[in-house]
């Protein structure tokens, strides 16, 4: 593959890559490392991805394993997710303050889940990929995926609701 075929085929999914490894490393340094670092692998790997059935899966799974691999190799307990993608200028002060709290709420919701309803929930709701690519990249059955991806939607809503109820903060 040609440097020029190369970039045509994985710059429209860099975005995913980076917002992937964000979600996991969480510090917009190490996730674009991270990014840098797989984009680095993927031109080494230039000759086979032509065989490849989705280079942007593969790609994906990289950045996946890549992220929780160096996870493990450091501390780890004191990431915190972060997501400030919500900006509204018409939006009143109040009710975009609300917005970001239910946000940093669900970032927070999103923390204490399981890696893999963790990564589900981010490939399909934030990413937007189907099933049997999710099931491809993580390796799982699709049936798997939609369980992990029913239970971890339905924690996030659970403890939402339990902190709107109560006011728990």
């Amino acid at each position: 593959m040609q440097q020029t075929e190369f970039l045509n085929v994985v710059m429209p999914f860099k975005d995913k890559l980076y917002r992937m490894a964000k979600r996991l490393l969480v510090s917009r340094e190490e996730a674009e490392d991270a990014t840098q670092e797989v984009l680095m692998k993927l031109w080494s790997k230039n000759e086979e991805m032509g065989k490849l059935k989705s280079v942007e899966a593969f790609a994906m799974t990289m950045t996946k394993n890549f992220c929780l691999d160096r996870l493990k190799s450091k501390q780890a307990g004191n990431l915190k997710l972060v997501h400030s993608n919500y900006q509204d200028e018409k939006t009143s002060l109040q009710k975009q303050l609300e917005a970001e709290d239910s946000v940093e709420w669900v970032g927070k919701i999103m923390e204490e889940l399981p890696e893999q309803q963790k990564m589900v929930l981010q490939l399909r709701d934030v990413e937007e990929y189907d099933y049997e690519e999710i099931s491809e990249m993580l390796d799982m059955k699709p049936t798997a995926v939609r369980v992990a991806l029913s239970r971890a939607r339905k924690a996030v809503r659970e403890k939402l609701v339990e902190k709107h109820s109560y006011g728990i903060g």
